[in-house]
């Protein structure tokens, strides 16, 4: 018997595949070598070596180009918000020194009024006041009340000279009226302390006095001017005038 076993045909076999299979592989390499060369062309033995794509920059410079503009514009408007913020800001701070400024102007312009406020209050408190000097609500204050005021305007008379005509005249009443002598009779009677008629108390008013007739201060500096005026003193005044 052949001493060729199942086992030796399975290594022969195995052996033939892989001639088939070598060669295939040796028929597609060069069909692959053949097909990358150009029409006309020559082939050679050398292994064909792998063809280099190129890729061309314009569309990538493009679209740098976009992204450059708009890089730049988002740069502008924040340049611009930066810039209006800074305007604000400056616009506020202005604002807020002058209130500021006109506070601090106005709360000067107060303590000085105050100061001069208190510097008045001060010149009326330690400027000496004069007394009025209290007379007594009687023939004897009312006769040294007129005196103080004949001094001062220059109308002569004495206290005697008052007192002695005043309890001739209306017994020291100030609201005597002579209602009977001629004065009366012509519509002009005689009136107060010193019987006085109104022409008379209105001609030879003593300013600063009252305007009243039967005002007993003033119905004896308006007699006793008319009587320096005609008689030269009420102290020469010894009946009826």
């Amino acid at each position: 018997m052949p001493k060729n076993t199942l086992r030796d045909r399975s290594r022969a076999l195995t052996k033939t595949n892989k001639i088939a299979l070598a060669g295939v592989a040796t028929l597609g390499a060069a069909a692959l070598a053949f097909s990358a060369v150009p029409s006309g062309g020559q082939t050679t033995t050398d292994a064909a070596a792998p063809a280099k794509v190129a890729f061309s920059s314009e569309p990538v410079k493009g679209v740098e180009a976009d992204v450059t503009d708009q890089l730049a514009g988002a740069s502008l408007k924040v340049q611009a918000i930066e810039a209006k913020q800074k305007a604000a800001a400056e616009t506020a701070a202005k604002k807020k020194a002058a209130a500021q400024a006109a506070a601090a102007k106005k709360a000067e312009r107060q303590r000085e009024a105050k100061a001069a406020a208190s510097r008045s209050v001060e010149r009326i408190a330690f400027q000496p006041v004069a007394a009025k000097k209290a007379y007594g609500n009687n023939l004897d204050g009312w006769i040294r009340e007129a005196l103080s005021i004949m001094k001062a305007k220059g109308i002569p008379g004495s206290y005697h000279g008052l007192h002695k005509n005043i309890m001739r005249e209306s017994s020291g009443n100030p609201n005597a009226i002579n209602n009977w002598d001629i004065n009366a009779i012509n519509g002009i009677p005689s009136k107060g302390l010193l019987q006085v008629i109104p022409p008379t108390f209105k001609a030879y008013h003593v300013p600063g006095t009252s305007w009243n007739i039967y005002d007993p201060v003033a119905n004896i500096t308006a007699a006793a001017n008319y009587a320096a005026d005609r008689y030269g003193s009420i102290d020469n005044v010894n009946s009826a005038y």
